[in-house]
């Protein structure tokens, strides 16, 4: 055991990694170890760093620096270091930071527990203890990436594609359920492909039928990747009830010599194609995708293209990143980072102009209608929520009035929309629940 010291533990990045966070501080709190509110009442910090993209990886650096002066000033009795920017660039950052004490990458958690005090137990592997709100949590249905994106780094951070097993995927998200959660998405770096590489086909289907029969109010798909994406499951999303109409299906670009070139694997007339396809299988269904502008080479005329194909599709939800040249990515080694910094920060201005204006177009369609919400925060008299077509995080807010009534985070309520914006929903509660019918939803 660590003798009573306290761990205070750090966790950046996205979902994925917090679910990593959540394994490490299940194992250690099993054998007893204590978890400070705050880095200034622990004796040792733990980083779980991401290393994506030049903002993540900038934010990671500076808190190792900072924790780093801890260190070096005695406040703290050891820290270490774990995730993506840990597992890319071990060797840079021990040569540079001899302060942090270990430096792990994306699957040392036996070694972690181990300088903390802890033994791995193999028979609680899916025991997790939330970072997130306890109304909501995620399940990582594989580890890694076997795809080749000239832009991403992920398979040498976390390794080649591994589907998680459907038994194993089922106990981890029972035990979730007992702990209350009502609200389950599902993540992968891809989670497109889970069970081809396990059962020889995929299986995501499956899964999210055996998911849907454990009692989860909602169960939300995110990340999915376009090349072989399962339609299937759209279909039983449809027959479902409480499998949320939306998914997260990064796109990244349109036009053909991008796509090429970013080694995607699927061209314009295909992605178009799938796209029209989900929404023809489910007209309800809303979809939220991400771009990258300013990639090597992009001219105005392929911006131009993408901001078209953006205003005629219409995407529900919509994230733009500019183009970051990272190391140990085949872009980097093989194209020159050739659009000025200044330009992808005006596409990406113009791309989300454009976005912000579709979004409220759709917004403006909720308006006079009655939604299911999922509260996530209560304060000063307004309840704040999601809508099913909502995730958490990235996506809108319903903000509700309270007006008196006892509403707590994780309640679902029925809101009736009166006004909306770009990104927010504003409504009022609707009496009684049990029995108020959901209006149609607008298309």
């Amino acid at each position: 055991m660590n003798g009573g010291k306290s761990v205070f533990l750090l966790s950046l990045g996205c979902s994925k990694n917090t679910v990593d966070s959540e394994r490490l501080v299940g194992q250690a709190r099993r054998n007893g170890l204590r978890f400070a509110e705050n880095a200034d009442e622990a004796d040792i910090i733990v980083i779980n760093t991401c290393g994506f993209i030049a903002d993540a990886k900038a934010e990671s650096i500076d808190e190792i620096l900072a924790a780093v002066e801890r260190r070096k000033n005695g406040d703290i009795e050891a820290l270490y270091v774990m995730g993506c920017l840990s597992a890319l660039y071990a060797a840079e950052l021990r040569a540079e930071l001899p302060e942090v004490d270990r430096f792990f990458g994306t699957s040392d958690l036996p070694e972690i527990l181990e300088l903390l005090g802890a033994a791995y137990a193999s028979a609680h592997r899916h025991e997790r203890s939330l970072l997130t709100p306890p109304h909501y949590s995620w399940l990582k249905i594989a580890e890694g990436c076997s795809r080749t994106c000239s832009f991403c780094a992920i398979p040498k951070m976390r390794g080649r594609y591994r589907s998680e097993s459907i038994d194993d995927l089922l106990s981890e998200a029972s035990l979730l359920r007992k702990k209350g959660v009502k609200e389950l998405g599902l993540i992968a770096q891809d989670i497109s492909p889970y069970g081809r590489d396990m059962y020889g086909s995929s299986r995501l289907d499956d899964l999210v039928k055996r998911l849907s029969d454990l009692g989860f109010d909602w169960i939300r798909l995110l990340y999915a990747y376009p090349l072989d994406f399962p339609l299937e499951v759209i279909g039983t999303m449809c027959d479902r009830e409480n499998i949320c109409n939306y998914l997260d299906i990064p796109v990244q670009h349109i036009v053909n010599r991008i796509l090429s070139s970013m080694k995607r694997g699927i061209g314009k007339e295909d992605t178009v194609r799938l796209l029209e396809s989900i929404r023809e299988h489910n007209p309800d269904i809303r979809l939220r995708t991400t771009m990258i502008v300013g990639y090597p080479g992009e001219t105005r005329a392929e911006f131009d293209e993408l901001l078209h194909f953006v205003e005629a599709f219409r995407f529900d939800r919509l994230g733009c990143f500019p183009y970051s040249h990272e190391e140990h990515t085949t872009a980097y080694e093989n194209l020159a980072d050739d659009v000025p910094e200044e330009e992808k920060q005006n596409r990406v201005r113009e791309l989300m102009e454009l976005q912000e204006y579709i979004s409220e177009e759709k917004n403006r369609a909720f308006e006079g209608t009655t939604l299911k919400v999922l509260v996530d925060e209560v304060e000063d008299g307004f309840a704040y929520g999601r809508t099913e077509y909502d995730a958490p995080e990235v996506d809108n807010e319903c903000i509700i009035a309270l007006g008196g009534n006892d509403i707590r985070p994780g309640d679902f309520r029925m809101a009736r929309i009166d006004e909306s914006s770009a990104y927010e929903l504003h409504g009022k509660l609707v009496f009684p629940p049990a029995i108020e019918e959901k209006k149609k939803r607008p298309l």
